[in-house]
């Protein structure tokens, strides 16, 4: 067994040794089939003698574009987690002295990220799909599920989350403390990402800012925004996203690897 491998190996046993991560799991499941749901209705269903915001493609393009929309806060905290864990408690000491060479332990943290978010990604979809669908079929004028459009957001979808625990890694590395890494990430996701992005979105010459936005771009890389349908939202092409989204990774787990992982810790 390789030195990485085993490093990738004890993160697992570490991660899966407590609850938290089913649990975050759950939770995400749970959190976009609630607002799922609730987006499908709000798409289709309108007061008498109005006619519904969406309808057809669009509206179930945009109930499912929510698994990134509002979803991708659960796979930036499980994989903040992945750093901030070990020094809330002091265990990244022993870490480092099973493994000394910390550019393979953070290697090692950033892959099992990327499969723990591909499995939240699955965990998203499963709930979202469940309680969208049935809403969209039958307020809506269909689920679209057998769309190639449709299922191609969704595998891209799960995709994007797991590039999201990769980069809540990497935003660990670089603020280890974890109770400022979780809120600093609650405020980012919940309330400064998305009035920037509206915001700029509604200024003539900033919309393009807003589009390097790592929400905006997931959205270009998935190719449904639930932002596009409040406004005149400019997103990159697919390819640009993916290649923000990467230039974020990159830019945090080198950030993270000459902070944190560079420093003597007890």
């Amino acid at each position: 067994m390789s030195r990485f491998t085993a490093a990738l190996a004890a993160e697992w046993r570490k991660l899966t040794s407590t609850a938290l991560w089913w649990v975050l799991a759950l939770g995400m499941a749970a959190y976009l089939a609630f607002v799922g749901a609730a987006m499908a209705f709000s798409l289709t269903v309108a007061p008498e003698g109005q006619a519904p915001p969406l309808g057809g493609l669009d509206a179930a393009l945009t109930a499912y574009g929510v698994l990134n929309a509002v979803g991708y806060v659960f796979p930036l905290v499980v994989g903040t987690l992945l750093v901030t864990t070990e020094v809330r408690h002091k265990t990244l000491t022993q870490t480092l002295l099973a493994e000394p060479r910390r550019g393979v332990v953070l290697g090692a943290k950033l892959v099992l990220a990327a499969g723990i978010g591909l499995l939240y990604g699955l965990a998203g979809v499963v709930g979202l799909v469940a309680a969208a669908a049935p809403v969209l079929s039958a307020a809506g004028d269909g689920a679209y599920l057998g769309v190639p459009q449709v299922l191609r957001a969704l595998l891209l979808g799960v995709l994007v989350t797991g590039l999201w625990a990769v980069l809540g890694t990497g935003f660990g590395a670089v603020v280890p403390h974890q109770v400022a890494a979780v809120v600093a990430i609650l405020a980012f996701t919940q309330f400064v990402e998305p009035i920037g992005r509206l915001a700029l979105g509604a200024v003539d010459g900033l919309s393009v800012v807003s589009a390097y936005l790592p929400g905006a771009a997931a959205d270009a890389v998935v190719g449904a925004s639930l932002f596009s349908q409040m406004g005149d939202v400019d997103l990159l092409p697919a390819w640009a996203g993916a290649l923000v989204l990467l230039g974020y990774a990159a830019a945090l787990a080198l950030a993270g690897r000459l902070t944190t992982f560079a420093r003597d810790v007890v």
